[in-house]
């Protein structure tokens, strides 16, 4: 990790609970001049700390309350297989992670639903065609007890 001092995470902490801050109420919020306040952020955005600003939706008001992950365990571990899998799940539209994973299953999904019906549908229209799927198991959120977007300054 680049050397960031105790301002730096303060800055990043403020951020991550806010990234529409001003940045004078940064500044006030972590006690630097807006100035010295705008430099730092300038530079935890080109050292890559901060890698982008994104407005979060809230899943249930957008008409997806469902989550679902999805295990998939490939045919076989062979380069071009990954890649075509990989390449493949990128275009569906409804998966919001996909994870390489290390343990039973060869990947893990991550796919936000309006219902079981949906689900179905996302299934059939696409996680069904994924290249070299040997394997798939489905399993239902039914409730998020953590959930957050902020890692640990």
């Amino acid at each position: 990790m680049p050397d960031i001092d105790a301002t730096d995470r303060r800055i990043l902490a403020v951020l991550q609970r806010n990234g529409r801050i001003t940045n004078a109420e940064l500044s006030e919020q972590v006690n630097l001049s807006p100035s010295a306040c705008h430099r730092r952020v300038e530079r935890l955005e080109q050292i890559g700390l901060i890698a982008g600003y994104v407005a979060l939706l809230d899943a249930r008001a957008m008409g997806r309350p469902t989550t679902v992950f999805v295990e998939i365990t490939l045919q076989s571990q062979a380069e071009d297989l990954l890649d075509a899998f990989e390449l493949a799940v990128t275009r569906v539209p409804d998966v919001l992670e996909c994870h390489l994973m290390a343990g039973t299953a060869d990947y893990l999904l991550k796919i936000l639903t309006e219902d079981t019906e949906d689900f179905a549908r996302i299934h059939r229209q696409y996680l069904a065609r994924l290249p070299g799927v040997a394997k798939m198991q489905s399993s239902f959120a039914l409730r998020t007890v953590v959930k957050t977007t902020a890692i640990s300054v």
